[in-house]
């Protein structure tokens, strides 16, 4: 039973962790091969992508280690809204097609929606 409840909950260990390992090469790659050649704006957008991503990465972590069921939804949430929320902040230093700033709230909503799904599962 023990391994039953871990096969799934490793959905979030799984997705956590590749965030993570992501996150940590985004950033430095946009420390080290990005520096010169963003300006300060999109290095804080990159900066700003890395950090959420990290955040949940870790909180996608956390959520796979932990004994709370029905877990599909909110790692859904929250992979979705991490996804669109760094990745259009990383296309938008890239870029600088600034329309992708319209994806971002949308992002992070997700998030957001995706933490109050776990606070609600947890309260009930």
């Amino acid at each position: 039973m023990r391994y039953i409840k871990q096969m799934n909950h490793s959905p979030a260990l799984i997705i956590g962790s590749l965030l993570a390992a992501l996150g940590v090469g985004l950033g430095a790659f946009g420390a080290h091969g990005l520096r010169s050649i963003l300006d300060s704006s999109q290095l804080e957008w990159w900066h700003t992508a890395v950090q959420y991503q990290m955040w949940h990465a870790l909180g996608l972590i956390g959520l796979g280690a932990s004994h709370l069921e029905r877990l599909t939804l909110p790692v859904t949430l929250l992979t979705l809204g991490t996804l669109m929320f760094a990745g259009s902040l990383y296309l938008l230093a890239l870029t600088g097609l600034h329309w992708l700033g319209m994806i971002t709230p949308i992002g992070g909503l997700l998030m957001i929606a995706g933490w109050l799904t776990v606070a609600w599962r947890v309260w009930r």
